[in-house]
């Protein structure tokens, strides 16, 4: 009996006009014919415009797909080899691109107001999660000081914030430096690091009170997310967020004279 065009394009979501062009260049060309002479698909057909279908699925070409249909046992592996390295690779490239777009759009969400060029100049490989910023717009969106971060971040020049990153990378180099000593997290030396950290964000961004600069530090130990923005990826350690945060817990609860906490 066999099935007609209109049939096989119904039922396998393929157009009359692609079952067509299949035909004309050989790819898919059934033998049965109707009592008018119209072409019919049996259950071989079928089959074969599975294999066709699944094959175009992987982003094969039509010629590569005629290629291996002329003998699926012998062709079949090594194409499929080949398209497995082409798909991993065009995969990371994809994930690099969401990547830049997501930091992108994390970036625009601060205000910062440079072009992209200037943002890769001035952040370098510090990172801005999209999921992570909009996380602190939902928790801290209503805050006056987290309203008032923005609004500086917003208003910084370029200059302001190469000098900004240019301290906080001061300040890192010198925290990976009295971590990677084996002093304590709640010695004086990376205490005086959590108290330069409080006076960094104070001084950019909004003040930062003891009990706020508590609740950032459960962050980098919570979220990695948050730990990015303070230390790039590619120089934490493991162990680095844990002695942040022990630090400036330990900053905030040690009694200094003359030592004031902005409200």
């Amino acid at each position: 009996m066999g099935y007609s065009v209109g049939q096989v394009a119904a039922f396998t979501g393929v157009t009359v006009r692609t079952l067509h062009h299949y035909d004309r260049t050989g790819l898919l060309t059934p033998d049965d014919r109707s009592p008018a002479g119209y072409r019919r698909y049996d259950d071989g057909d079928l089959a074969r415009l599975q294999q066709i279908l699944f094959y175009r699925e992987l982003g094969f070409p039509l010629e590569e797909i005629a290629e291996i249909m002329k003998d699926p046992q012998a062709n079949a592996v090594h194409h499929l080899r080949a398209r497995h390295r082409a798909l991993t690779e065009q995969i990371a490239r994809l994930r690099r691109l969401v990547e830049v777009a997501e930091r992108a759009m994390a970036v625009e969400r601060t205000g910062v107001r440079l072009s992209p060029e200037e943002r890769f100049e001035v952040f370098g490989e510090v990172g801005f999660d999209l999921t992570y910023v909009s996380d602190a717009e939902a928790r801290y969106g209503d805050s006056e000081r987290y309203r008032q971060a923005m609004s500086r971040a917003a208003a910084h020049t370029k200059e302001d914030w190469r000098e900004l990153m240019a301290e906080a990378a001061d300040w890192r180099q010198r925290l990976l430096a009295v971590f990677d000593s084996g002093a304590a997290a709640d010695g004086p030396a990376a205490m005086e690091l959590a108290e330069e950290h409080r006076g960094h964000i104070s001084r950019w961004f909004t003040s930062c009170p003891y009990p706020m600069h508590r609740r950032l530090a459960d962050d980098y130990v919570t979220d990695p997310r948050a730990f990015a923005l303070v230390v790039p990826a590619t120089e934490q350690r493991p162990g680095l967020a844990a002695f942040l945060h022990t630090a400036i817990h330990a900053n905030a609860a040690r009694e200094r004279p003359g030592r004031a906490d902005p409200s």
